[in-house]
């Protein structure tokens, strides 16, 4: 039963505590009364009494049912400070400067949307990569050719929409590109000086990463890690998309290091196959020509550094989405991660 007690009203020194108190004790009146006028004493005693015994044995079962039942209860997450401040800005930086530098490299591709290998390359040359079209009954139809491969790719590339939305004859589509015109020179003005925020950007967090001992501890794979069966095992974890969880989810695995790593290479060589395709730099140092088999080879490989880094960008951005976007990108901003809790037995 509810018991309304009264305030003690004697020891009040305000004018609104002692109202409140008078209708407290009124309230109180007010119950005897009612119970006084519907059950005499010794039926509201075995009522109350009855209560007691119902609520007693409610709490009686529960806890025997508490004890038999396996608990589900998760424990509560723990917060992980996982990514540093130089981190976190080297990595928006980054994904700012290889944006436009993908599309602005696809205007500049534009141009002369074929690739060569070796010293050499011009409209009479054999290209190795080709995005081109051909009239046929009437229609444009984009071929992509690669080596002697060729498929047709009408509306991506060799052959997409103009601005009218006729088909129109170039490399890659419009909104590919920036800009999104055909402009050759505004083109290469993003690229170059995107290039070289792009470079310092890369320099910043190699130097941190070796000074601060976080290339050495969360990106080289460790002996035990590059053993086969731990390379299967995890590989075998992806593909059923078990995501790892409590210590494990604290450190990156050896298909996450690898890809990184792989990563880190590519962005290098399209930094050297960049500066490879400058005359300037070539002049200043020629061994880079050496090293790539020339010019129009150093284009090549430039082309498909970046492709291969935007397949990159598509895996890595499938998987923050499948383990979980909130908490993943909250990690690249605020820095703290909530590590997943262990599944229970």
């Amino acid at each position: 039963m509810i018991e309304i007690v009264p305030r003690d009203v004697g020891k009040s020194t305000s004018s609104d505590e002692f109202q409140y108190g008078q209708f407290i004790a009124r309230l109180a009146r007010w119950r005897d009364a009612l119970y006084a006028a519907v059950l005499s004493q010794e039926r509201r005693s075995r009522v109350t009494e009855a209560g007691n015994r119902l609520a007693g044995e409610v709490r009686h079962w529960a806890e025997k049912l508490r004890a038999v039942l396996p608990s589900r209860k998760r424990p509560p997450h723990e917060i992980f400070y996982r990514h540093r401040l130089v981190t976190r800005l080297t990595h928006w930086l980054n994904a700012l400067c290889v944006t436009v530098l993908l599309m602005s490299g696809l205007q500049i591709l534009n141009a002369h949307p074929a690739l060569y290998w070796g010293q050499f390359g011009a409209d009479d040359d054999h290209a190795f990569i080709e995005f081109t079209a051909t009239q046929e009954d009437g229609a444009l139809v984009g071929h992509a050719r690669i080596g002697s491969l060729a498929i047709t790719t009408t509306g991506l590339l060799g052959v997409s929409q103009g601005a009218n939305g006729t088909p129109r004859v170039q490399g890659v589509p419009s909104w590919a590109t920036l800009p999104g015109f055909r402009d050759l020179g505004t083109g290469r003005r993003w690229h170059f000086f995107f290039a070289w925020v792009f470079v310092l950007n890369g320099l910043v967090y190699v130097l941190y990463s070796l000074l601060t001992g976080h290339f050495r501890r969360d990106l080289v794979p460790t002996r035990n890690e590059l053993h086969p069966a731990h390379i299967l095992h995890d590989i075998w974890n992806h593909v059923r998309l078990k995501f790892p969880k409590g210590d494990a989810a604290k450190r990156y695995n050896v298909l996450q290091k690898g890809a990184y790593l792989g990563a880190i290479i590519l962005l290098a060589t399209i930094v050297l196959t960049g500066m490879t395709m400058s005359p300037g730099i070539d002049a200043a140092v020629p061994a880079l020509l050496d090293l790539f088999g020339g010019r129009q080879s150093a284009r090549t490989i430039h082309f498909i550094s970046a492709s291969l880094t935007v397949a990159f960008i598509v895996v890595h951005l499938a998987m923050v989405f499948l383990a979980g976007p909130i908490n993943e990108i909250r990690s690249m901003i605020t820095g703290w991660y909530a590590i997943p809790p262990e599944e229970l037995p």
